[in-house]
């Protein structure tokens, strides 16, 4: 009752709010931006009024507004990275709607150019009141990186990996990891497309930007992330292109990418744009310091040894077609695509578990459908579809009654590798997705966004040396809607958010009730529904057009996922008792960006709040994930970016998270508090820093080309591996502190049309280790080509 009230107070406030109306009669500004030379739209471009906090970033279309103009004359400037920037005076009467589209020259520079002209997406993203990061991937496009590794050197992210290409890895925002941390690609999840698509498997090439939300989601993501989300945005050019790339590096690992586009000459042609990657690798890096047996000295002894049962590929491939700029339809495309993986299974949760036949491999075919249409049936309102259904499948065989040892020797044992009995496990989840997004300007300082998402799996699990199929399928549904209404004041200066979710998730299971008398199990059939309410808000005001504070908070839900609840056929066990988590997430911060002539700094500070409830993390000792009561993560993050010209620009940042047990009794009615109240959560790292240096120059080896050199360097404070109730100091083991650093060296001919890039990683060789203390690779070599032509 107490909760309605609530819900209906803040309706009301915002109601109010929204009918409010100004005094003034401000103009408007719209337009298109193009290439002079091509007429394409060109999308990401900074239009800004001068001498005024006033512009806006073009569309994917080209298109752009800018509301709250005062009359008068007003100079605009217009900019894209790789183009001639432009200026233009114009004159605004009050009320006035005027339109002027904007053509900007050739590059005049190449792809791999970091030359700033106005405010990037990227920092315009920072900007907002959201805390997100905003990457520019293109700036590493003649590398061998892939999503994740770049990532990994953003602010407040780490990623720990369990051992080379391929391997499963744990992915942490501001201290919350795991499930709690949400996937997509161009705002669609990116796990619809199958278990094959993972940040460590796509290529850089293959993404144009990625942002990285923390704590607190807008609605329109449709998502019921804790911890935060990953959106990957791939190039939304309606133009002509072809960019492909492969690589060649140690350990035998080979990485392939190719995306291009075609459409016909006349506008609403046809539009084709197909992408696709490989990758494999023997993973056969030297493991230093690992035990073996020794016959001679009868006695277990360390020795370097390389992985011998570590292969991984991986394979990926879309087709997309359709239309934009119709008068139904502004976007509207269909693709289909496929993907897989095979992967030998090297170790268990820690490196003393060595296997030498297990086995994993997956597949996934998909089909969707994308439609986008601005000012549906009236002015203001905007609508966004998305569906798509997807059949994954995964295949986890161990059957072999041997031991394996690091030196690849073998004896014969009662069970297999993994577990009790010999198994073909088959893991079938087909899914069903869609999502709806509603978006209303009732005015210049009023909007409206809804969002509903469903998200429908079923899950069947079995052991083909058991049973020929699994009967009894498992079911979970998801439904997640949001309503948010954003208020702007003070010629933009202000920015409030107000939000409220609903969670819903089916539950639709069979549990084991007995054992029949021929041994036959019976199963009982249990359906659940289970709903949940989340609100928050997000505010932003600039004191200075260049200077701004921002705070942002979000009591959320976050449902569990397939994996945590039904297993995944190899280290994890079902556990169909697990409940939702949830957390109240606040983040406060400050940001400031100037450029002074070719000099260009932006720098952030924030500080951030997490207190999770049932919080849902793995037990290795159980194999299985399992709820905590409580966890608050509470830290400092800040980073501080400088750039001259397009000749050297540099970078740090550095995060600080404390991750506490707040449980403090692990029973109802228990009087004993738990021996780990307190402590701060194993397993993760708590203090990292980063830090980027490149010097390039243009033109020095022919005209049309740049030579760059890039130093990135990875600093990682020791932190426990298990709690530190369980030991002391000089007994409880600890993953010890780490220092890494990576140098690439890349070059471009003829405008960044034909690249190649050189990179060592771990340069002097440190000895890393990662989630788990598993050892990752030591010093690797690599080299990548690349063609790109639009």
């Amino acid at each position: 009752m107490q909760l309605r009230k609530i819900w209906q107070t803040i309706f009301f406030v915002l109601l109010s709010t929204a009918l409010y109306a100004q005094t003034s009669n401000p103009a408007v500004l719209s337009g298109t931006v193009r290439a002079t030379a091509t007429g394409n739209p060109i999308p990401g471009a900074t239009i800004r009024i001068s001498n005024t906090s006033a512009g806006a970033v073009s569309d994917n279309n080209g298109h752009y507004t800018i509301k709250q103009l005062p009359a008068g004359k007003h100079t605009v400037e217009v900019s894209s990275i790789g183009f001639q920037s432009f200026s233009q005076q114009i004159s605004l009467q009050a009320g006035q709607s005027l339109t002027v589209n904007f053509q900007l020259e050739e590059p005049v520079a190449g792809l791999q150019e970091v030359q700033v002209y106005g405010k990037t997406t990227a920092q315009i993203l920072k900007e907002q009141a959201f805390t997100v990061n905003a990457i520019d991937t293109r700036q590493y496009a003649n590398t061998t990186a892939d999503l994740n590794q770049i990532l990994n050197r953003s602010t407040g992210v780490r990623i720990r990996e369990q051992g080379g290409v391929g391997s499963d890895f744990n992915f942490s925002i501001n201290g919350l990891s795991g499930k709690s941390v949400k996937y997509f690609i161009d705002g669609i999840p990116l796990d619809v497309m199958g278990s094959a698509m993972s940040l460590n498997n796509i290529p850089v090439n293959l993404a144009k930007r990625v942002e990285v939300f923390k704590g607190v989601v807008p609605v329109d993501f449709g998502s019921d992330a804790l911890g935060g989300i990953v959106n990957v945005v791939t190039n939304q050019n309606i133009g002509k292109y072809l960019d492909a790339s492969y690589s060649y590096g140690s350990f035998n690992t080979h990485r392939a990418a190719l995306s291009g586009q075609l459409r016909g000459d006349s506008a609403g042609s046809l539009i084709v744009k197909a992408s696709a990657f490989y990758n494999y690798s023997d993973n056969n890096y030297l493991m230093r310091g690992v035990e073996v047996w020794d016959e001679k000295q009868y006695d277990y002894v360390k020795k370097d040894l390389r992985r011998f049962h570590d292969q991984y590929k991986s394979m990926m491939g879309q087709v997309e077609a359709g239309v934009v700029n119709k008068k139904w339809a502004d976007v509207l495309f269909a693709s289909v695509s496929y993907s897989g993986y095979m992967q030998d299974l090297q170790t268990g949760i820690d490196q003393q578990m060595v296997y030498g036949a297990v086995t994993r491999k997956g597949d996934a075919a998909s089909a969707a459908v994308r439609y986008r249409k601005n000012n549906l049936f009236t002015n203001g309102l905007h609508a966004n579809f998305f569906a798509s259904y997807s059949a994954d499948k995964i295949d986890v065989t161990d059957t072999t009654f041997r031991q394996f040892g690091w030196d690849g020797s073998s004896k014969p044992t009662s069970k297999p590798e993994m577990s009790n009995q010999r198994s073909i496990n088959h893991i079938i989840r087909p899914r069903t997705f869609a999502r709806l997004n509603l978006s209303y300007d009732l005015n210049d300082h009023h909007s409206f966004n809804l969002n509903y998402t469903f998200d429908n799996l079923q899950n069947k699990t079995y052991n083909e040396l058991i049973q020929p199929k699994d009967n009894n399928p498992s079911f979970l549904r998801k439904h997640v809607a949001g309503l948010a209404y954003q208020q702007t004041f003070f010629n933009n200066r202000l920015v409030n958010t107000f939000f409220g979710k609903f969670y819903g998730i089916g539950i639709e299971q069979s549990r084991v009730l007995q054992f029949d008398t021929d041994g036959s199990i019976i199963y009982e059939r249990k359906k659940d529904f289970l709903e949940y309410y989340g609100y928050g808000i997000a505010s932003r005001y600039k004191i200075l057009p260049d200077l701004g504070v921002k705070a942002s908070f979000e009591h959320s839900y976050r449902l569990q996922e397939a994996e945590e609840m039904f297993g995944n056929g190899y280290l994890t066990v079902p556990n169909l008792d697990l409940k939702p988590e949830g957390s109240d997430n606040i983040n406060i911060g400050i940001f400031y960006g100037k450029r002074f002539g070719k000099h260009s700094l932006f720098t952030e500070a924030s500080w951030f709040y997490r207190n999770a409830n049932d919080f849902i993390y793995y037990v290795p000792a159980s194999k299985r994930y399992e709820n905590k009561a409580s966890v608050r993560v509470d830290g400092l993050e800040g980073e501080i970016r400088y750039q001259y010209a397009d000749l050297l620009g540099a970078s740090v940042n550095a995060s600080y998270q404390n991750s506490i047990n707040t449980t403090k009794f692990s029973r109802p009615g228990s009087t004993s508090p738990e021996i780990t109240y307190l402590n701060r959560v194993p397993n993760q790292p708590w203090l990292f820093w980063n830090a980027d240096f490149n010097i390039g120059k243009n033109d020095l080896l022919g005209k049309g080309s740049r030579l760059q050199l890039n130093w990135y360097t990875q600093y990682v404070h020791w932190f426990y591996l298990s709690w530190k109730a369980f030991g002391n100091i000089n007994s409880n083991p600890v993953i010890p502190e780490q220092l890494v650093h990576n140098a690439i060296l890349t070059y471009s001919m003829k405008e960044g049309k034909y690249n190649i890039g050189v990179e060592c990683r771990n340069l002097t060789n440190e000895l890393a280790y990662d989630n788990f203390r598993l050892q990752k690779p030591g010093r690797s070599f690599s080299v990548k080509l690349r063609y790109f032509i639009q």
